[in-house]
């Protein structure tokens, strides 16, 4: 099925991993290894159940790789964020092409049957802890129809038989740029979303209306708006840099004051990865 494989332009790039790309995840191995299985499967849950363990036993594999690797290597923390997200890549991936290969197939989807998975949040920015949030936005081009409606249900319920904190929602590009509009935290989401797998097409519409219809021309808005956030995070957290014992996320100085930083360039220049904002002069 078209768009049932990850989109490698949207993987962490393999040179930035910590350890080499088949030792964390190794989808097509997988994949040949399960189908014969699925091929005895009696019935859906015995796929789903298959898929699980097969998966289960992967994650802790790769996650393993990737703790070996740091081990050696305890200083290189940024390949190390960018293999958990290249692993859950892999298990989304998989996961989807599952759920539309096998338990949900359609021989010939309408323009409606579609679906597009795409990370926000951290994980869209490729920065991932073992214990992150899955954070997903299944994208339809339209309501979602009953198809769409049993690929999403199917895949969380793989989700979480996974143990994996998952945070998803389901919604069409119109609902995307509505909320967004309203919501400056899901403004902020998405503005860090990045196609995973499932339909092309959709995922770059999204990108491109977004830039389009909500992005453009309201940069004072949206910093005005996240200057509100971090003042009201400081004053919570207590409103000074030097503190006996600091919140280095939510903390002043802290992480998520150097991410508001990155979120207002982003913003401004839409640029993808940190290292662009050489070429705009914001870092050296």
């Amino acid at each position: 099925m078209p768009g049932s494989e990850p989109d490698r332009d949207a993987f962490t790039p393999v040179s930035d991993l910590i350890c080499p790309a088949r030792d964390i995840f190794d989808g097509g191995a997988l994949w040949a290894e399960l189908l014969p299985v699925i091929d005895d499967a009696s019935d859906a849950a015995s796929v789903r159940n298959a898929t699980v363990t097969l998966l289960r036993n992967a994650m802790k594999n790769g996650r393993s790789a990737i703790a070996t690797a740091l081990a050696k290597q305890p200083l290189v923390a940024y390949p190390a964020i960018a293999s958990y997200a290249y692993l859950t890549d892999g298990i989304v991936s998989f996961i989807y092409r599952v759920a539309v290969e096998h338990l949900h197939p359609v021989a010939n989807p309408t323009a409606s049957e579609r679906i597009a998975l795409l990370a926000v949040g951290g994980y869209g920015r490729g920065e991932m802890a073992p214990q992150s949030d899955v954070d997903l936005l299944f994208l339809t081009p339209y309501k979602i129809t009953p198809w769409a409606e049993s690929v999403i249900e199917s895949m969380l319920y793989m989700l979480w038989d996974l143990r994996l904190k998952v945070g998803h929602a389901s919604r069409t590009i119109e609902d995307c740029l509505r909320l967004g509009d309203e919501d400056f935290t899901i403004r902020t989401a998405l503005l860090e979303q990045r196609h995973i797998c499932g339909d092309d097409e959709l995922a770059r519409k999204l990108a491109d209306q977004l830039w389009k219809k909500l992005f453009k021309n309201t940069l004072a808005e949206f910093i005005e708006a996240k200057l509100a956030e971090r003042d009201a995070r400081h004053e919570k957290q207590g409103d000074q840099r030097f503190m006996v014992e600091p919140n280095v996320k939510e903390g002043k100085g802290g992480l998520r004051d150097l991410q508001t930083l990155y979120w207002v360039a982003k913003y401004q220049h839409r640029v993808r990865e940190h290292e662009e904002l050489v070429s705009k002069g914001l870092f050296t």
